[in-house]
């Protein structure tokens, strides 16, 4: 498998899991962050005033010693590609979402949508929001909002999207298409602050092991996990797989106010420190819902940043044990200086360092692009699928440290896990590749398959329900209704992981994130070893 073919088949991969499990939660498409608190908005009134201002910024906080003189006459972005990859510069739009994602809430409607045949279809309404106070249903079609009709016109994303967000306290007026009615309805909504919770499941795996899944780590994320560690002690929980993975980070604070739930009273969770920042210790409080539980934590390599910290705190402690593919290896804090104009930029100005003084940040000497190009080598050097491949050799160069209770454990590079897991790439061939890209199976679950079955049947049949014979000569006709050329070995190749992905789409669709997670998990490798470890 050549290069170029290895990358897509990667892309594919990790777009298939963004996309199947956030389904377009636009908020939750969050890239490592781990920036501390926001200063008051710098003033900046031109872009000249903006790049001086910038440099400002760096001499007076960045993590490391720079020659600021080599900056000038930069464009913004390359001024901050010379620093690291995580030091970037935000437009106020990006800003404003980043904000709100991480806060835990945005201004809209609330809803979860889908673009299916250039028609805004609803594939979730979220609880107590706007559109579910209004009377707003998954399977509704949008058809106009306000004055413009935006079904059917082939509007780029953002014109179709854009019309229904807004500021809280402003009116919108949606014209749905809804099944079984034959006339179109009209809502008049008014928009509000939808509050989103950062745990996308929670439920028991077995009599007595829990599991939660945590996307990011917001504002509100240790409150969150905090109510769900009581809800399922509650059923009986004892044991706990705690599930991070493609966990891209957010609110360091919040990463330790988790912490706190879990490790015992007095100890170092994670410290900070940078040129011009002291070191900042970070120890927990004791006292948590699951100080003595038996802990189980999930990693891959797209865990980044504040689900690092966490991770590398238990692993260090002897609290759990780690489960998965090496870490994605963000060590680097980024604190935010907003500008007058709502843009702002997220500066590196610390590292951090796992209770044992482990810095795991990969390096980045080669430069932005062959950073950003990292996880692709890990691919091809068999690192993510192959039980037997070691990671690369400046990872296995770097230091090593032991815990109190004798393992090894490593610095640079990510978390290492203590048990193993390989990436799973059965079936992933040519054919569902282009399944995935073109975005057929989605289009087929929303368009097909979403009306023949209902929630009600699909979680009375979770231990059982698999797409049928029938369910998959419909999803052949479709794709040839497509015009896609079907290559029927490779189609036979990736019959069983095309089954599984309609099958969790369906459950993601009928009954939400907690739905999509149960289904997706009875046949995850990761799960098993959990369960596997924690007897």
């Amino acid at each position: 498998m050549n290069k170029i073919t290895r990358k897509n088949l990667l892309i594919s991969l990790t777009y298939s899991i963004t996309l199947i499990g956030g389904m377009f939660f636009g908020y939750k498409f969050l890239k490592d962050q781990g920036y501390n608190f926001q200063k008051p908005p710098v003033k900046a009134y031109n872009n000249k005033e903006k790049v001086d201002e910038i440099i400002h910024l760096i001499d007076k906080n960045y993590v490391d010693e720079v020659n600021t003189d080599t900056l000038n006459h930069l464009p913004i972005d390359s001024i901050l590609h010379q620093l690291d990859p995580h030091s970037m510069y935000l437009p106020p739009e990006k800003a404003t979402e980043q904000s709100d994602a991480l806060e835990g809430n945005f201004q809209g409607i609330g809803i979860e949508y889908y673009i299916l045949n250039d028609t805004l279809l609803v594939t979730n309404v979220i609880k107590d929001g706007p559109a579910f106070e209004s009377g707003m249903k998954a399977g509704d079609k949008i058809l106009k909002v306000d004055s413009t009709f935006v079904s059917g016109r082939q509007l780029p994303r953002e014109q179709m999207t854009g019309r229904i967000k807004g500021k809280k306290g402003t009116p919108v007026q949606l014209q749905l298409l809804r099944p079984g009615i034959s006339q179109p309805l009209v809502l008049n909504i008014k928009r509000g602050r939808v509050q989103v919770s950062s745990i996308d499941a929670s439920y028991m795996l077995n009599p007595s092991t829990g599991y939660i899944r945590i996307s990011k780590f917001g504002a509100n994320t240790d409150v969150d996990f905090t109510e769900s560690l009581r809800a399922l002690k509650a059923k009986g929980m004892n044991k706990l797989v705690l599930d991070l993975r493609d966990n891209g980070g957010g609110y360091l604070t919040a990463a330790t106010g988790l912490a706190n739930q879990i490790l015992p009273e007095n100890k170092l969770i994670v410290y900070t420190e940078g040129k011009h920042e002291p070191r900042t210790d970070y120890i927990a409080t004791g006292g948590g819902e699951f100080e003595h539980g038996r802990l189980a934590v999930l990693i891959n390599e797209n865990t980044a940043s504040a689900s690092e910290i966490l991770a590398g705190a238990v692993q260090d402690l002897d609290r759990g044990v780690i489960i998965g593919r090496r870490s994605f290896g963000k060590g680097l804090v980024q604190e935010q200086f907003s500008f007058g104009d709502g843009s702002a930029l997220n500066l590196t100005i610390a590292r951090y360092y796992t209770p044992l003084g482990r810095s795991i940040q990969k390096s980045y000497k080669k430069g932005y692009t062959a950073y950003q190009n990292e996880l692709e080598e890990r691919f091809n050097d068999g690192e993510l699928t192959d039980k037997s491949a070691k990671p690369r050799d400046s990872v296995k160069k770097s230091t090593v440290y032991v815990t109190a209770a004798g393992k090894k454990v490593f610095g640079g590079g990510g978390i290492q896990p203590d048990v193993f897991v390989k990436m799973d790439t059965v079936g992933v061939n040519k054919f569902y590749n282009v399944l995935i890209s073109k975005k057929v199976l989605f289009d087929f679950v929303f368009d097909v398959l979403a009306a023949k079955y209902n929630g009600h049947y699909l979680e009375q049949n979770m231990s059982n329900f698999s797409i049928s014979p029938e369910d998959f000569e419909n999803l052949i006709r479709y794709i040839r209704q497509k015009k896609i050329q079907i290559d029927i070995p490779q189609l036979n190749a990736a019959k069983p992981v095309i089954s599984n992905d309609l099958r969790v789409l369906l459950y993601k669709y009928h009954l939400g994130e907690a739905g999509y997670y149960k289904a997706l998990n009875q046949n995850d490798s990761m799960i098993k070893q959990a369960l596997i470890s924690l007897q």
